[in-house]
């Protein structure tokens, strides 16, 4: 059950942001089911940093707290973060990828890599 909130917080949880120079907070939950059951939720609470790679390119990271909460379980506090890259390969055209993880009983990690067009 654990490994599925992992794997749900990993596919939900990630996201290529905009190349914008600075610190933010990101505060995001994902909750995980198997077919209609709930599984849990993962709230983490983010602090991070972007920036810009050039004119077309551009990379994060952010890490803090993570509030586990597995159904029929108590809650757990957990450290989780991320980075990723992302760059622009024409005006409609990106690429993106990021790695993740999350602390437990058994460290979860995750990546994500995907091409975006926009129309």
């Amino acid at each position: 059950m654990i490994k599925s909130v992992f794997a749900a917080t990993a596919a939900l949880s990630m996201s290529a942001g905009a190349a914008l120079a600075g610190p933010y907070v990101n505060v995001e939950a994902n909750s995980g089911f198997v077919g209609s059951d709930y599984q849990g939720t993962v709230t983490n609470f983010d602090v991070g940093y972007e920036g810009a790679l050039g004119e077309s390119a551009g990379w994060y990271i952010q890490g803090g707290p993570a509030l586990v909460a597995i159904d029929g379980t108590d809650t757990e506090t957990e450290f989780a973060g991320k980075g990723g890259l992302s760059v622009g390969v024409t005006e409609k055209l990106s690429l993106y990828g990021e790695v993740s993880f999350i602390t437990g009983d058994e460290n979860g990690y995750g990546t994500k890599a995907g091409v975006k067009y926009a129309f």
